[in-house]
């Protein structure tokens, strides 16, 4: 931890009244190099205006030819699509499966009753139970991610409701992917003038959820400028990754 600390030190900047993080420069395959600067903000809350967020934290450091990719979760919480404890009654079949989650899902986040009943609460008790069953019986010859697989794309999407989370927050709330990631980057560009990609990331996966219809990367591009995952995944507060292609 310490070294990691003394490592978030040494890429610590700040421009024009906005602290980053330079997270360096990464080659592509295709011979393009990206510079990437992680921005650091306050921790947004339920409501908050994403292009307002955006003129605020990553036009200041913006220069003409950089991208931004902007994390699922801050858009979630902007957009409103959300849930609480409040709003998730947990029933017959979350208490069953949860507390046997490491045997019949992948992934510690459906230990919690209240996240795997957000799941059924979304694609339905049978496919979730029938997810579980085959997920279990899978991983006994050592084939692991069936459970997501089955339950669908929205389901491992599902962020929040963490009692270990560094944030209070998200003890008590859970964030969904939204469905209209491409029309949500459209709005976003048009608003600010930066080309806009959504992606949910962690340190295994760089899921692209869309992006504006004019975005200058490809997939294959915006893989390998995120693909050392630089937004993070500490209590860094860096949701805005701006990416800038080096040719």
């Amino acid at each position: 931890m310490a070294g990691e600390s003394k490592n978030l030190e040494s890429q610590r900047r700040e421009a024009n009244g906005v602290e980053y993080f330079d997270r360096g420069r990464i080659q592509g395959r295709d011979g393009l190099s990206y510079d990437r600067f992680a921005i650091h903000t306050h921790f947004i809350q339920v409501g908050e205006d994403q292009a307002e967020l955006v003129r605020r934290y990553v036009l200041p450091l913006s220069q003409p030819g950089d991208v931004l990719a902007f994390g699922a979760k801050v858009m979630a919480m902007c957009t409103r699509n959300v849930r609480t404890k409040e709003q998730v009654k947990p029933g017959f079949w979350a208490k069953l499966l949860a507390p046997r989650a490491s045997e019949t899902v992948a992934g510690v986040g459906m230990h919690d009753a209240y996240k795997l009943q957000l799941a059924i609460d979304m694609k339905g008790a049978p496919r979730i139970v029938f997810a579980a069953i085959a997920s279990a019986v899978t991983k006994l010859f050592g084939v692991k991610g069936v459970f997501y697989k089955i339950a669908g794309k929205e389901v491992a999407g599902i962020d929040g409701f963490y009692y270990r989370s560094a944030f209070d927050t998200y003890k008590d709330l859970a964030l969904i992917n939204n469905e209209n990631a491409g029309e949500l980057c459209d709005a976003l560009e048009k608003a600010t003038g930066i080309p806009v990609v959504l992606m949910d990331a962690n340190d295994i996966d760089q899921n692209q959820l869309g992006k504006c219809a004019d975005f200058p990367l490809s997939d294959d591009q915006i893989q390998d400028a995120l693909r050392d995952n630089p937004a993070g995944q500490g209590g860094e507060l860096t949701p805005f990754i701006l990416i800038r292609p080096i040719r």
